[in-house]
């Protein structure tokens, strides 16, 4: 299994499957969830609204995933999770983690071959980036231990939009700077 650490923009990436840190309604929101709808363009929004619709009239609750099409986006899938909000009281790194392993066996489960993650929780849901990257790093790394003989999945990208998150990326996963490459936006 591959992990690579970028730092970009993940709605430029050429894998599967890309990662939104959603907002709970599905319906978009700020930071990743609005670039990623932004990008998609209404193709994903209407998914999103299908599913509001039927299979989760309430939302989706955090740790939880949900895959849609992608849209504009060069992946075919975005995986939805919601992660927990620390600015309203939900600290558990539980259902952090689950964020990441969820969406793995969403992605696994489409036959995806490749996946990027943002630091889910590290912008407007108020995680310390170091903490988000250190939950990640044991998350995938477990889910991997586990599934590794009967995933798809070969490729896992962490996508950093700052310098500050990737390194953290970088400390969690012990890899070094020198590996890591420079997604440019187009």
């Amino acid at each position: 299994m591959q992990i690579d650490i970028v730092q970009g923009d993940i709605t430029t990436l050429k894998v599967d499957a890309i990662v939104n840190a959603a907002n709970p309604s599905l319906l978009g929101g700020g930071g990743v969830d609005d670039a990623i709808h932004a990008a998609a363009g209404p193709a994903l929004l209407a998914e999103c609204r299908k599913l509001r619709a039927t299979t989760y009239p309430d939302g989706l609750a955090s740790g939880l995933a949900v895959a849609t099409g992608a849209g504009n986006l060069p992946a075919r899938w975005v995986i939805h999770t919601p992660g927990p909000n620390r600015h309203v009281g939900q600290t558990s790194t539980r259902v952090l983690a689950n964020c990441f392993t969820n969406s793995l066996y969403v992605a696994s489960r489409l036959g995806a071959t490749s996946i990027a993650f943002p630091a889910i929780g590290a912008g407007s849901y108020g995680w310390d980036p170091h903490e988000v990257a250190e939950v990640a790093a044991h998350a995938i790394r477990g889910w991997i231990e586990t599934y590794r003989h009967v995933t798809s999945i070969h490729r896992v990208v962490m996508v950093a939009f700052t310098p500050e998150v990737e390194a953290a990326f970088h400390k969690a996963f012990a890899t070094p700077h020198a590996e890591s490459m420079l997604v440019h936006e187009h």
